[in-house]
């Protein structure tokens, strides 16, 4: 299994949302690193969802359900979607204050590449996290 985090923006699409939807396409992604990580994705992978802009913080775990296919919001075949349903709220959300604050983890593709929407965690990295939320 791999892990992953995906950027939203909650007044576009919130945690609640994707509770309350149940499942979404995480479509509309125009990004070609980010490309590359959601047809890494497999399924049953864990993914991080990270609030951008307002809160900043990482709220839940969600899970892919669903591997890379096309994005049905363009007709361009090189553009994928993958789905994803929420697994886990964390218990406490972990803000990028105190990821930038923690040493272990300058090296996360959060801290070092900001505006990519989609990016891999790794394991290390994922444990200090989960650490931070108050266990998984």
């Amino acid at each position: 299994m791999a892990y992953w985090l995906v950027k939203s923006e909650p007044s576009a699409f919130s945690w609640d949302q994707l509770v309350k939807d149940k499942k979404t396409s995480w479509e509309g992604v125009r990004n070609y690193a980010a490309r590359i990580h959601l047809k890494a994705m497999k399924k049953n992978d864990e993914v991080l969802f990270y609030h951008s802009n307002e809160g900043m913080e990482i709220i839940g775990i969600a899970k892919v359900i669903k591997e890379f296919y096309q994005d049905p919001t363009t007709t361009d075949i090189n553009w994928v979607t993958v789905d994803l349903k929420p697994y886990k709220k964390l218990k406490h959300p972990v803000a990028l204050t105190q990821i930038k604050a923690d040493k272990r983890l300058k090296e996360m593709a959060l801290v070092r590449i900001g505006r990519l929407s989609v990016q891999p965690v790794s394991e290390k990295e994922w444990q200090i996290i989960m650490e931070m939320a108050g266990g998984k």
